[in-house]
């Protein structure tokens, strides 16, 4: 009787387990076995096992263009965090004013962003604001008397154009977010301050981000996953069908995309893809790790 009531739970739990193992488990460790062979168009069914040469050309020869990709991706989270944490948390303050009037109206308009598909606001930008001919910023350029800029054509201008973008994308999730852990302070936190003297920064620096670290943390954990791996608004900006639109930017993501769709190199992307899974799974390890010793302290 008790092994049964020991077996139950399993049966209960093998369906949903049988799928992670098949849509999760199993291309992982695919991908890994993959990793170590010379497996490309080539070589699709006489592949051969080459051990860790994959990985070795990756991370140790500097013309494979992983390190270049990893460093591009490693700039383009931190920056784009931090800049999201820093303009989303000043507008959330903005909301928090009594004598702010329209509060649901912007609260609603600024969901749309967030809410919009991805193809359709990528599209919307690189046609419609990014385009050299007629898109909007050349417009407001050429009416300035300024000349035409192709954003796209080289790295520099197309790095700062995706992560505009992305920026519009994700900044109103941590906008909600953050307005959310700042509506549950204690108000009487704020007016004991004041009575003491404590002004805008000290108020903000002693008792706002204190109070809602814990509570945004996990919001600003996955942010940071998804900006990591961020590949739709690299690749449709800068790239269309496997051509480039003039600038060579490459993240961790589109690399390992190219080499396997482009290059047909699919030894070499699974090695990438395995690298980027361990680096995404040790910064999570630290995260969480993290988080545990906020919430106990």
């Amino acid at each position: 009787m008790k092994n049964k009531r020991k077996l139950t739970p399993w049966l209960y739990s093998m369906p949903a387990l049988i799928l992670i193992g098949m849509v999760i488990v199993f291309p992982i460790i695919y991908t890994g076995y993959i990793s170590l062979t010379n497996m490309n168009l080539f070589h699709w069914s006489n592949y051969k096992f080459i051990g860790l040469s994959n990985y070795s050309r990756a991370l140790l020869k500097a013309d494979s263009g992983f390190l270049g990709a990893l460093f591009t991706t490693l700039l383009w989270t931190t920056l784009n965090m931090v800049i999201q944490v820093v303009v989303a948390y000043f507008i959330a303050l903005g909301f928090q004013r009594e004598d702010l009037k329209g509060k649901r109206v912007y609260k609603t308009l600024l969901m749309f962003p967030w809410a919009m598909p991805a193809y359709v606001s990528i599209l919307l930008w690189r046609v419609g604001i990014y385009n050299t001919e007629f898109g909007l910023l050349n417009k407001i350029l050429v009416a300035l008397g300024f000349g035409k800029v192709n954003f796209l054509s080289t790295n520099v201008p197309a790095f700062l154009s995706c992560m505009t973008l992305n920026l519009w994308m994700a900044l109103p999730f941590m906008i909600m977010m953050i307005d959310g852990a700042l509506s549950s302070i204690d108000r009487s936190y704020y007016e004991s301050a004041e009575l003491d003297g404590a002004g805008f920064w000290s108020k903000n620096i002693h008792i706002t981000v204190p109070a809602m670290k814990g509570i945004i943390a996990p919001a600003v954990i996955m942010t940071t996953f998804t900006t990591f791996k961020q590949f739709d608004i690299v690749y449709l900006l800068t790239m269309q069908k496997g051509a480039y639109s003039g600038a060579t930017l490459q993240t961790v993501i589109t690399y390992a995309q190219q080499n396997a769709f482009v290059s047909n190199n699919y030894g070499l992307s699974s090695a990438v893809s395995i690298i980027i899974f361990f680096l995404i799974m040790v910064f999570s390890l630290f995260t969480n790790r993290g988080v545990k010793e906020e919430n106990y302290d």
